[in-house]
Formats: structure tokens, sequence, C-alpha cells
């Protein structure tokens, strides 16, 4: 085990926090998945549901956390509902994985 000295204090190099809003494992891969689209792009809900592999429910359930946030928008028309990213979730899936490689370091 590394002596304290060794350890980084909190202060002005500490990494930024990660944003919990997104660094739940299942909104992580709606973020990362919504990122992957150009901006100004969509995806329909059943197609990324397919693609992650989640249930409607759960992702209906991570989908409105990340609209609370302002970081992923939905649209319906018709039966249709498509999803993508916002200005300020693309920024925030950004700073997220900013933070992350911050806190990871490099060797």
């Amino acid at each position: 085990m590394a002596a304290d000295s060794e350890v980084p204090a909190a202060g002005a190099d500490a990494p930024a926090a990660l944003d919990p809003v997104i660094h739940a494992p299942a909104r992580l891969r709606i973020m990362a998945s919504l990122a992957g689209l150009a901006d100004g792009d969509t995806i329909k809900f059943p197609r990324l549901q397919k693609v992650l592999g989640m249930t409607g429910g759960n992702l209906i359930t991570h989908i409105r956390k990340l609209e609370g946030a302002g970081y992923v928008r939905s649209e319906k028309a018709g039966r249709t509902t498509t999803l993508s990213l916002t200005d300020s979730g693309r920024a925030a899936f950004h700073a997220y994985r900013q933070s992350l490689r911050d806190l990871l370091g490099s060797d």
C-alpha cells in the first residue's frame, strides 16, 4: 500500500468529479451511443433499445433522467419517438470523458 504522502491531495490538481447523471452504467451507454451520432442526427427509440439490449421500461426511465438534466431530447411524431443529444448533453459528455481521462491519468 502506498504511503499517505503518495496519495494526491484534493485541490487545484485534483480531477473534476464525474457527473453522477451520466456515470450510471445504463445512462453512460445511452450517452455514448447518442454521442456517436452526427450533430443533429437522431435515433428511433426501438433502434436504441435494440442496440443497447435494454427493456423499453428501463430505457425510458434512464432517458427521462437524462432529459431532466437537459442532456437528451426526445421527440414524438405519431407512434415514433426519436432521441438525440442536446448541445448541453454533448458538452456534458465531453466534460465527463475529460474528467475520466484526468482521473485515470497516463502511465
